[in-house]
């Protein structure tokens, strides 16, 4: 053994490729809890020792009461089935700007991330412009009896619009890394472009799409800044769950607000978790294949 291999070896503590990547695993690792403590796990303990003061008689009460169950039934909803759109078009969407070449397509491109940069209060005032029953839309959309504004739908339009980046962005870069020679073998052994896409393509793109879905509906749960414009926030009818978390926070109901927000982080995890189970399900069922 030369006596450069054993001063790496003496500095490391083990040898050849047990070596570890970056050193201190012990001091990472501890750092790494204390961060999520500090930013995650405390902040959300709080939140559930705060939200015992009810009781548990008063808990229920309060997160069973009709007007909180309404605006949980449209946060979660909504969340739902914006994130299902944007899976469908975000796919889309993704397919023509990595497999297709035509002119401003990177203006395109980096029109996908306009969400991510514009505050949501914006996006929100602008869509209620848009969509209003005087808006460029609107006074169009009117006479067929479609009314976008101040309506469920108009929470549902404004969780697309800050969903699709997450779907657009996470199935990119696998698309981009996938072997279009696999497409080809299927297309010379006689399969059709629908049997290509759904029996080689869609399966190896499962995942990621799952992914882009959840992080679409997590961010959807709890959007408020754009919604709350476009909302209309009529009680029993286009309130979100946010917006009843900070209308009992201006009561001095900090208690109450707790409670919805625990209720809001339960259901949240619990669907999340599901939703990761299922992805784990799919890149097994991809390894084996």
């Amino acid at each position: 053994m030369t006596t450069s291999t054993a001063t790496i070896e003496n500095a490391t503590g083990v040898r050849g490729s047990a070596r570890r990547v970056i050193p201190g695993f012990g001091l990472t690792l501890g750092y790494t809890m204390v961060y999520l403590s500090l930013i995650v796990l405390i902040p959300l303990s709080a939140t559930f020792i705060r939200s015992l003061e009810l009781g548990g008689g008063h808990f229920w009460a309060v997160v069973t009461a009709p007007r909180v169950l309404a605006s949980l039934k449209l946060s979660f909803g909504a969340a739902l089935f914006a994130a299902l759109i944007n899976a469908v078009f975000g796919l889309i969407i993704s397919w023509v700007l990595v497999r297709y070449s035509f002119p401003f397509k990177r203006l395109i491109d980096a029109m996908v991330d306009l969400p991510f940069a514009l505050p949501t209060a914006v996006a929100g005032i602008a869509l209620t412009a848009l969509y209003a029953p005087n808006g460029w839309l609107g006074h169009l959309l009117q006479p067929l009896g479609i009314k976008v504004a101040f309506t469920p739908l108009g929470v549902v339009v404004a969780l697309i619009f800050i969903g699709l980046p997450f779907v657009v962005r996470t199935l990119q870069p696998v698309l981009e890394d996938l072997d279009r020679e696999v497409e080809q073998a299927a297309a010379t052994l006689g399969a059709s472009e629908w049997q290509t896409f759904s029996r080689v393509t869609l399966p190896a793109l499962w995942p990621a799409l799952l992914t882009g879905f959840a992080l679409a509906f997590a961010r959807g749960v709890g959007e408020y800044g754009s919604v709350v414009f476009i909302a209309g926030n009529m009680p029993m009818k286009s309130e979100i769950a946010p917006l009843l978390i900070i209308t009992k926070l201006e009561q001095y109901d900090y208690a109450g607000a707790t409670a919805i927000a625990v209720v809001m982080l339960m259901l949240s995890f619990g669907l999340m978790l599901g939703i990761n189970a299922l992805q784990n399900w799919a890149l097994t069922r991809n390894s084996i294949r």
